[in-house]
């Protein structure tokens, strides 16, 4: 199931826009928070999908009952560009676990590349409710390889997927490989570039957010 924050009218559009916009990206801490803001409102759809139980609480006043969630979700992120969108999320989630992969594309001479998985850390994630944060769902690649590797450690019940900015190349790999994963991006964009890089887009996230790296 697919979810473009930015069909309706709202702030998303707003965030997603100054993403974008060439004459705002210098501003690094301006970048990462609009990546927190978007991950902290698809953490909220998500919550609609989550399972709630009923509790009897006290007030100052009186007891009642409230809707509270039945269980805490495990959020991974796949470093380093989706940091801030695990900043996001455990905005909304704030008592989440988390997991931490190390997922790049390793460049060679000729300008091509391949996906590397250098590490993962994660609690147990049999039967638990998954959300996995990345700024950029450009080929797929990259995330059908964290979900992969994920699930040799367990079977989540259910995966969300959340990006600033999908193409459609990179839903077509998911709904193939993971069909039951719901990806809620704050855009969609129609293609790739020769590089592999999402048309209109926004650049390279990790570099905007953080800095340019070296890569060794």
């Amino acid at each position: 199931m697919v979810h473009n924050l930015s069909e309706g009218p709202s702030l998303i559009q707003q965030y997603v826009a100054e993403l974008r916009d060439i004459s705002v990206q210098g501003d690094r801490m301006r970048f990462r928070r609009n990546l927190e803001r978007i991950a902290a409102i698809a953490g909220y759809e998500i919550s609609k999908y989550l399972p709630y139980t009923s509790k009897r609480i006290q007030t100052p006043l009186t007891s009642t009952e409230a809707h509270v969630m039945a269980e805490q979700p495990l959020i991974a992120n796949i470093l380093r560009a989706g940091m801030p969108m695990h900043t996001g999320l455990l905005e909304v989630f704030d008592q989440a676990d988390n997991a931490f992969i190390s997922a790049y594309r390793k460049h060679d001479d000729a300008g091509n590349f391949v996906i590397e998985l250098e590490y993962l850390s994660c609690p147990p994630i049999e039967d638990r409710i998954l959300i996995i944060a990345d700024p950029m769902l450009a080929t797929g690649s990259s995330m059908a390889l964290t979900i992969k590797a994920l699930q040799r450690i367990g079977t989540p019940k259910a995966i969300h997927l959340v990006c600033a900015i999908a193409s459609q190349v990179g839903i077509e790999k998911m709904e193939h490989e993971v069909p039951e994963a719901h990806i809620w991006a704050g855009a969609i964009d129609p293609e790739l570039n020769d590089k592999s890089y999402i048309v209109p887009g926004l650049g390279d996230a990790g570099d905007l957010a953080f800095g340019a790296k070296m890569q060794s």
